[in-house]
Parts: C-alpha cells; sequence; structure tokens
C-alpha cells in the first residue's frame, strides 16, 4: 500500500466566529476541530502531516505540538510539522506551502481543519478509489442547494461518471448552480501529480485566489482521470464558519453518541441531553439521567447509576455504584475511582486521587480530594477529607475537616479502621487516629489517639447567669 501522505488547511482566519481564538482551536465535543482532523489522520495510518498555519498560527503550532507530543508518549501518531501561509491567497496556495515537505511517493490526502468528523472508513474508501493513480473527490449529494460548496461537474449520469471539472459557486453559472452534488473539500491524489498541477494554479477568477479545485481542471487536460465517491451524510463533511454552525454540529454529534449507547443498552433519561467530551465506556444496564456531562475518559461498570446533572471526568466507577444528582468528579491526571455498590452524592465533589472502596457513602455537600476511603467508610454530610487515609467502616462525622495544608506543605492524617469521628471536628494533620477510636464531636486534634480510646478536646464551657442579650435601639436614636 502507498504511503499516505496528510495536509490539513489551518490557516483561514474564521471571521464568522467573531472571536480571538482560531477558528481551528474552538471545540467540538471537548476536542479542538483541528484535533479531530488530526485524530482521524492517525486513526488512518498516516506517514506523516503536515498542518498549514496562518492566521493564529503560533496558537496552531502550538497545539499541534502538543497533539504531537501526546501521541509520541505511545508511538501511535504520524509525525507531523507545521507551514506558514503568509498571505493567505486561497486554498491552492494554502496547499502550495506543504508541497516542499511532500516526497514524491505516494497519496497526499487534502483535509481541512474545520471539518472534524469526516470518518476514517470514509478517507480508506477515497485513499482506495485514488489508487494512486487518479485524483479522487469526497463529494456529498443531499438533493438540496448546495450553498457556497464547488458543484461537480460530471462526464455522464451516474456515481461512475467521470468528474469533469469542479466549479466554484462565485464562478458558476445559474444552470450549474442549480447542481446539488458538491465537493467537500476533501481530495486524495498521487503525491507526484498533485504537486505537478498545483504548479499550473493561477488566480484567474472572481475572487482572484488560487483554488485547489483547479486540480481537476488541470488532472482532466492532462488526460487523470478524476473520481469521486459520493456520500449522503452531509454532517459526516459538516464545516464550522460560525457559532451557530458549531452548535448545531454539536448537538448532531451528541445525538449520535446517544443512539449509538442507546443501541448498545444504555438507558438514557433524553438523548437530548446528554453530552460526552472524551471516552465513556459503559458496561451492562448502565442508567443515565439528564443533563449529564462525561470528559477525559469515564468508564462505568454494570448497573451504575447516574442522577441528573452530574459532571465526571477521568473516573472509573465500579459495578453497582450510585452517583446521584449535582455531583462533581473531577480525576484530572490522577483520576478518581468509585467501588462497587458506593453511594456518591448529591451535591459530593470528588476531586483527583479520590479513590473510594465497595459499599462507601459520601453524602451532600462532601468533598474528598487524594484520599482513599476503604469498604464501608461513611462521610455523609458537610464534610472535608484531603490527604487522607480512611479505614474500613469509618464513621467519618458532619462539618469535620482534616487540617491538612500548614500554608507551606501538605500533611496526610490516617484514620484506622472503625473510628468513629463526631461533628465539627478537626483533624490537624500529620495526624493518626487508632483503631476503634471515638472523637468527641466539636474536637479539634492536634496529636494522635491511641486504639479505642475516646478522645475529646474541646474548650471549657461557661455560663454567666442573668446575661441580658444586647437591644436594637430605637429608630432614630442617637448613639454616643
Amino acid at each position: 500500500m502507498s504511503a499516505i501522505h496528510v495536509v490539513v488547511m489551518a490557516a483561514g482566519k474564521g471571521t464568522r466566529m467573531k472571536s480571538k481564538r482560531p477558528k481551528v482551536l474552538h471545540t467540538l465535543a471537548g476536542r479542538a476541530l483541528l484535533r479531530h482532523v488530526l485524530d482521524g489522520a492517525a486513526a488512518l495510518g498516516a506517514a506523516d502531516v503536515v498542518v498549514v498555519t496562518g492566521h493564529g498560527a503560533t496558537e496552531v503550532e502550538a497545539a499541534c505540538a502538543d497533539w504531537s507530543k501526546a501521541g509520541g508518549q505511545n508511538g501511535s501518531y504520524p509525525s507531523l510539522r507545521p507551514v506558514r501561509q503568509e498571505p493567505q491567497l486561497g486554498t491552492g496556495h494554502a496547499v502550495q506551502q506543504a508541497v516542499p515537505l511532500l516526497p514524491q511517493d505516494g497519496v497526499t490526502l487534502i483535509l481541512n481543519g474545520d471539518v472534524p468528523l469526516v470518518q476514517p472508513d470514509t478517507l480508506r474508501a477515497l485513499i482506495d478509489l485514488c489508487g494512486a493513480r487518479q485524483i479522487a473527490l469526497l463529494t456529498v449529494d443531499t438533493a438540496e442547494d448546495a450553498g457556497a460548496y464547488g458543484r461537480i461537474v460530471r462526464g455522464g449520469q451516474g456515481a461512475d461518471a467521470p468528474v469533469l471539472a469542479i466549479v466554484e459557486a462565485k464562478d458558476a453559472t445559474p444552470e450549474q448552480r442549480a447542481l446539488t452534488e458538491w465537493h467537500s473539500g476533501v481530495m486524495a491524489a498521487p503525491t507526484a501529480l498533485l504537486k505537478k498541477y498545483l504548479a499550473q494554479l493561477d488566480d484567474d477568477n472572481a475572487q482572484k485566489e488560487f483554488y485547489l479545485t483547479d486540480v481537476v481542471r488541470h488532472a482532466v487536460a492532462d488526460g487523470t482521470p478524476v473520481q469521486a465517491l459520493r456520500i449522503s451524510d452531509a454532517v459526516e463533511v459538516a464545516g464550522v464558519n460560525s457559532p451557530q454552525q458549531l452548535a448545531e454540529l454539536e448537538r448532531e454529534l451528541q445525538l449520535r453518541t446517544a443512539q449509538r449507547f442507546m443501541a448498545d443498552g444504555v438507558r438514557l433519561a433524553d438523548p437530548a441531553r446528554f453530552d460526552v467530551r472524551g471516552e465513556l465506556v459503559c458496561g451492562q444496564d448502565v442508567e443515565i439521567d439528564v443533563g449529564c456531562i462525561f470528559e477525559g475518559r469515564v468508564a462505568l461498570g454494570d448497573d451504575v447509576r447516574i442522577g441528573a446533572h452530574c459532571v465526571i471526568a477521568n473516573a472509573d466507577i465500579a459495578a453497582g455504584a450510585v452517583i446521584h444528582p449535582f455531583t462533581h468528579i473531577d480525576g484530572a491526571k490522577d483520576g478518581v475511582r468509585v467501588g462497587a455498590g458506593a453511594l456518591v452524592g448529591p451535591f459530593a465533589r470528588l476531586r483527583p486521587g479520590a479513590t473510594l472502596g465497595a459499599e462507601v457513602h459520601i453524602g451532600n455537600f462532601v468533598e474528598v480530594k487524594n484520599s482513599t476511603l476503604a469498604d464501608g467508610a461513611k462521610a455523609n454530610h458537610l464534610a472535608y477529607l484531603g490527604d487522607a487515609t480512611v479505614g474500613e467502616r469509618v464513621n467519618y462525622g458532619a462539618g469535620s475537616i482534616t487540617a491538612n495544608y500548614d500554608g507551606a506543605n501538605k500533611h496526610r492524617t490516617v484514620i484506622e479502621a472503625d473510628v468513629h469521628v463526631g461533628s465539627n471536628c478537626v483533624l490537624v494533620a500529620p495526624i493518626t487516629l487508632g483503631a476503634g477510636g471515638t472523637v468527641g464531636g466539636g474536637s479539634t486534634l492536634t496529636k494522635s489517639t491511641p486504639p479505642g480510646a475516646l478522645t475529646v478536646a474541646r474548650g471549657k464551657p461557661v455560663s454567666i447567669a442573668h446575661w441580658q442579650r444586647p437591644v436594637k435601639k430605637a429608630a432614630g436614636t442617637n448613639e454616643s
């Protein structure tokens, strides 16, 4: 199989986005538009990628470097080199900038950085159609107005009829504008031939630009066959030029994702209110209520139930766990792990490094960060556990906190098995509470406690008899 070289056009300003951010860096389902395209190139097995930058080049090139770095960790990404298009004189001119970085052999696939959803299988079919001997175009026929897209002019009827030209909408006659088959902007061509025809481009058109589509005209004149792979799914090749288009594509993608999960048996309360902005893996009989957002990599085991309006990122939630509504789980790089049968929320927050064992209870307004709770431990109300190791069956009282930060360094709290911590306690780390001990409510502990002991550390109550509370003065009364 011929080597696949990919050129991604990412130089456009995206004026209609009305944003300082380069258009290709706006996000769709949690990833930049450009990243979708680059991930598609990687899935295709491309040998190398050239990204043509222009507007916001520094930011776009930094995003490319981040992508390369991420792929370099497992060796799964092709090499990537950016090249700048300055000034920007059209799509043909953009690809011309990549020519010095392209070898003579193989097939070059041209993609657009703002067309994020072209599927690898579609691209493989396009490359197969190219066959290292002819130009292959990805086209769409929706039987609707093709708008500003270039029209496909064929030399006959039927899907196998050769392509004679692509006519840009602004240069088309009324008859040509009535054609419903249009070019998506995606093209595959033998690299040597592509270079030859790029060198022949001129700007003799209404826009005074160098059109990539004119490659077809030169190929036809040279006797090189031009074929089109026609698809009917316009969403797959939809471009993003405005916030409205971005939002429409987001909802369409999320709905398709929801339908895929439901086809696999996941029960979604409302597929229109479901967002995956990363990778979500679900076991059997998973139930997800409305308004939930999944980011990073999230795995849900069998029989997991997710309540309404939860945000869950980078977490592994084991079988039978229940995440009650309005819970926020963010594992970041360290991840969060929720054990089998655990109950979390509502209104709970699990931060990076939180690891919950089986049957753990984390209740409303409880925050856990960089802490491990062993099987059966409970913190049911209004509490904070940071940098803590909590043993089995510990009961952690409402309003209690681990004071883990001294202003410069973090310290660890160890609560051994079967400890009962009363309400409104402050555990000043580093400290260890011995197994089976009890801490009286309202205690502030600065020293470790022995196993099995009752420990109480609070100020002695003072009562003043016949105490008179202050009384508000009447309105208009002068105060001395």
